[in-house]
């Protein structure tokens, strides 16, 4: 990647390096933030019309959505402006500079919406504990906030270092907050980091850092369009279903790859 293309600074870079995560940084203007919100808003509304051309509808969340963050995956399947996030320059070429890979991927999306006054919580995770079926581990998240976001609203909260910990179980998305605690490796020191962001900005997080966000007290949404991308070399680590929900099924061994798995670095127009 040319230093013209590199959309983060040395600084930020080495943060993410460092701490295995970095933010806040500009990503979407406010008419791309108005748009992306506006395109959330209509999935949500369609949601059980649509849930089965989702890869994903947190089940949780249909069951109990007074307790459980609104939470689904393949956004970009059902909505144009979803699907042009995915190839958001400024996005792509982020995470082209942070994966350090020649080719990068779309892996998938989510979308995670919290009311005002809503209890729900995203419990402390590493994504890549859900990911496992891919390999190697070469993946990251851009978390762009479309509402403002502090730890009023619950915003987005990180444990530096804990990318290098290890790969942690998988909890269910419903769990308490600090479920995972109880899973540390000895000596880990647990010193959470909340970063507020603007609607239009991001945090961008190494897969296997840990992460979650507590409840919204505030009177204002807490809306997020997550990307997730992943270096071109990444193969299937287990064939025996597909990857994602209506995906073709990949054999093991195979490249991640295909129109559900889209090429965006280098992207075509350069």
């Amino acid at each position: 990647m040319s230093v013209r293309a590199r959309p983060l600074s040395t600084a930020q870079a080495e943060s993410f390096v460092r701490d295995g995560f970095v933010g806040p940084v500009d990503v979407l203007t406010p008419a791309e933030v108005a748009a992306t919100r506006q395109a959330v808003a209509e999935v949500i509304a369609r949601l059980p019309a649509l849930s089965t051309q989702l890869y994903e509808v947190e089940h949780a969340y249909t069951e109990r959505p007074g307790e459980v963050v609104c939470h689904f995956l393949g956004g970009w399947r059902v909505h144009p402006a979803l699907a042009a996030l995915v190839r958001h320059p400024r996005a792509v070429a982020m995470a082209a500079q942070l994966l350090d890979a020649p080719t990068v991927r779309f892996w998938h999306d989510q979308v995670f919406a919290k009311p005002p006054r809503h209890p729900g919580v995203v419990p402390w995770h590493q994504d890549y504990s859900y990911w496992t079926r891919t390999a190697p581990a070469c993946h990251l998240t851009i978390n762009i906030l479309l509402d403002d976001a502090d730890e009023a609203s619950g915003c987005v909260q990180f444990v530096p270092g804990s990318h290098r910990w290890g790969l942690l179980p998988r909890l269910p998305f419903d769990a308490p907050l600090e479920a995972i605690r109880a899973h540390l490796p000895a000596g880990a020191a647990w010193r959470p980091v909340p970063v507020p962001v603007r609607a239009g900005q991001a945090t961008i997080h190494h897969s296997h850092t840990l992460h979650g966000s507590d409840q919204n007290r505030s009177e204002r949404w807490r809306r997020a369009a997550v990307l997730n991308y992943m270096g071109g070399h990444v193969r299937v680590a287990d064939g025996s279903t597909p990857l994602l929900r209506g995906a073709p099924l990949l054999p093991t061994g195979a490249l991640v790859e295909g129109p559900w798995f889209p090429l965006v670095w280098p992207s075509a127009d350069g």
